[in-house]
């Protein structure tokens, strides 16, 4: 296909007037064109008069009951039509893309140790949608992101956006039980500071351990890495190398086969919880409905 100089646009009619135009050639009729546009006859013959203007030659003869193709309208015609069946090939494509692509951020240990186990049965059960999934500790900017859905962790109050709870993020330490054997067992909250501890700048070890009732005011002065997403930080747990503060509903596996345990009842909750989120003006798209029924039916398992 040719590429068009910047003159060559711009000496382009207007869009809506070839649309008319297109209308009237097909139907040969300015009434049915305008039933076809959902306008007034008076505004088809405008358009039509605003093309030929720019044309500088009749397109139409306009004869009693019947129009017929001028010469001219019989040369732009089909340039015409062919033209608007490559845009709606364009558009059919470009829109057959987009619905049979999911776009879903997330944060890495809900990707990780949540959603990647599952996202299996959503495929299968919609085979035609293909998911992209992507990870981010950031918040997502729908307006100007290439994305459908978001699964973010806060309060669930956010402007514009609708929002469905996952899980709670509520955080309780875990460790491996070698670790735990190393000091001979974790009997009480204090024996925790006896060992390691993962990222002990993290807020919710504050937390916890005021909870808990224990002093831990020089735990953000210890030396320790922080590892920016608790799968790693879990990781590092079960190697051995520390205690890990984590959210439970996200190592269920691995505290059911003994790679990590959690040695007190005690969970601290800030409030902030997942959340599944997207633009409320786009809560009736079809592939964004389905991934939201899918995973409210997985979390409600």
């Amino acid at each position: 296909m040719p590429d068009l100089s910047s003159r060559q646009v711009s000496q382009l009619p207007p869009l809506q007037a070839i649309r008319v135009f297109d209308a009237v050639a097909r139907h040969l009729s300015f009434t049915k064109a305008a039933e076809e546009l959902g306008m007034t006859q008076a505004a088809v013959s405008y358009q039509i008069k605003v093309l030929e203007e720019r044309v500088g030659s009749p397109l139409f003869l306009r004869r009693p009951r019947q129009i017929t193709l001028t010469e001219a309208g019989q040369c732009l015609a089909p340039g015409v039509g062919e033209a608007f069946a490559i845009l709606g090939q364009a558009y059919a494509a470009a829109r057959a893309g987009a619905d049979g692509l999911l776009c879903v951020t997330t944060v890495l240990t809900f990707a990780s140790n949540w959603l990647a186990h599952r996202l299996g049965s959503f495929q299968i059960a919609h085979p035609a949608l293909a998911v992209r999934l992507e990870t981010s500790s950031r918040l997502t900017d729908f307006a100007r992101e290439d994305t459908d859905i978001a699964i973010r962790s806060g309060g669930g109050k956010w402007p514009g956006l609708e929002a469905h709870k996952l899980l709670d993020a509520d955080f309780t330490p875990m460790l491996s039980p070698k670790l735990a054997a190393s000091i001979g067992g974790v009997n009480e909250p204090a024996d925790l500071l006896r060992l390691p501890i993962l990222d002990p700048g993290d807020i919710w070890w504050t937390e916890w351990f005021s909870a808990a009732g224990v002093h831990s005011h020089d735990l953000a002065k210890r030396p320790g890495s922080s590892m920016g997403a608790q799968a790693y930080e879990a990781n590092a747990a079960i190697a051995g190398h520390g205690v890990a503060i984590l959210t439970r509903a996200l190592f269920k596996a691995e505290l059911a086969d003994g790679r990590l345990i959690q040695p007190f009842e005690l969970v601290g909750d800030d409030g902030h919880a997942y959340w599944l989120v997207y633009p409320q003006a786009r809560r009736n798209v079809p592939k964004i409905r389905a991934f939201r029924d899918w995973l409210l039916a997985e979390i409600a398992c």
